[in-house]
């Protein structure tokens, strides 16, 4: 196997051995503590120019298969593993880790100290990184990872480009969805569909007009990629939607509900991302397990202050995790209700949100 170097921005060298894409990477270094599910991880758009460091030490066991991606186009940009594995066993395997990487650009990279790294990344926060081949200086490799800056335009680039429909499964209920699609995982949209949903995703910049000419029952804002104060037309579309139709955020849509009132985000240390983060229901005062993958969260004094009523909290660290604004029939959580892979406690959010349309 090739060698392959990561450079982070605070001068430290790891070197492992080279699976997937052999592209030459400029990512954000963050880390998810799942311990299954790298495929729905690796086909996440809102891990988009990301590279992932997987806490759980083997993975690839599995392989991957068709029915399990998030995205039909993987946009994330790295994997950072302890141990791959090129030679999966599983029923449904259909073709390795590596091959999929392949295809779709995403770089990997093995034999490295993920328990290490991982604290580094507690320690200094989400940082800059460069994968690279062996070749490349440390010295140059630095220069030009400093030089580097964070794109603003992920979102544009993995919301779909025009209007698409999904039928409902089994029973149709009456209810259209319209999710505005900042990066959404095709889990949402199957959870929708099974509930007797007929759905249709639109492009983050579609306008509250061409929205109400869809004739919706209610609005789904979708989880996504990047700083949510960059995606100003979904932002500005939200507002005008206000008190029109239901509207149910997801994560990014979280987010984005919470600037379309005026409150304020800011960016994690090292974000949350894995499947068994804490939070508590401050309605029901009940204990969710949830899974999350975001680096931004709502500021909670602007969210009081802008009139939104806090709904959830993170155990681990007091941070928003859920909100609402009753009057406008709108409410949105910071974790993913759908999970895929992930804990099912929270399922009960699109049964409230099929609820708010129904009683509109």
């Amino acid at each position: 196997m090739m060698k392959r170097k990561l450079i982070l921005e605070d001068g430290s060298v790891y070197i492992g051995e080279a699976f997937g894409s052999a592209d030459e990477k400029y990512l954000e270094l963050v880390f998810n503590t799942s311990m299954v599910g790298y495929q729905e991880i690796i086909s996440d758009p809102s891990y988009t120019d990301q590279a992932v460091v997987l806490t759980y030490p083997v993975i690839g066991n599995y392989g991957i298969n068709a029915e399990d991606y998030e995205t039909i186009c993987p946009s994330i940009g790295a994997l950072i593993v302890k141990e791959y594995v090129d030679e999966p066993s599983n029923f449904r395997c259909e073709r390795t880790l590596s091959d999929c990487m392949k295809e779709f650009h995403i770089a990997g990279i093995s034999d490295i100290d993920t328990r290490t790294l991982t604290r580094k990344i507690r320690e200094i926060g989400s940082c800059k990184v460069l994968l690279t081949g062996e070749e490349t200086s440390d010295a140059e490799g630095l220069q030009k990872l400093r030089a580097w800056n964070y794109a603003t335009d992920q979102v544009a680039r993995v919301s779909t480009k025009e209007f698409r429909e999904f039928a409902p499964e089994g029973e149709a209920n009456g209810l259209h969805v319209v999710i505005i699609d900042c990066g959404m995982k095709l889990n949402i949209v199957r959870s929708l569909c099974k509930l007797g949903c007929k759905v249709t995703a639109v492009p983050y910049n579609t306008s509250a007009e061409a929205i109400k000419a869809l004739a919706p029952n209610g609005i789904m804002i979708s989880n996504g990629p990047g700083n949510p104060e960059d995606v100003k037309e979904t932002i500005e579309t939200v507002r005008a939607l206000h008190g029109v139709y239901p509207i149910f955020g997801i994560c990014l849509g979280h987010q984005i509900i919470a600037l379309s009132y005026g409150a304020k985000t800011y960016k994690l240390k090292f974000g949350h991302r894995g499947g068994n983060h804490p939070v508590k229901n401050l309605l029901t005062d009940k204990l969710e397990i949830t899974s999350q993958n975001h680096s931004y969260a709502v500021n909670q004094e602007s969210a009081a202050a802008a009139g939104l009523e806090i709904t959830h909290l993170n155990l681990l660290d007091n941070t928003v995790e859920g909100q609402r604004f009753t009057k406008d029939r709108i409410f949105s959580v910071q974790y993913h209700p759908e999970s895929a892979p992930g804990p099912q406690d929270s399922q009960y959010l699109f049964d409230d949100f099929l609820k708010l349309m129904k009683e509109d």
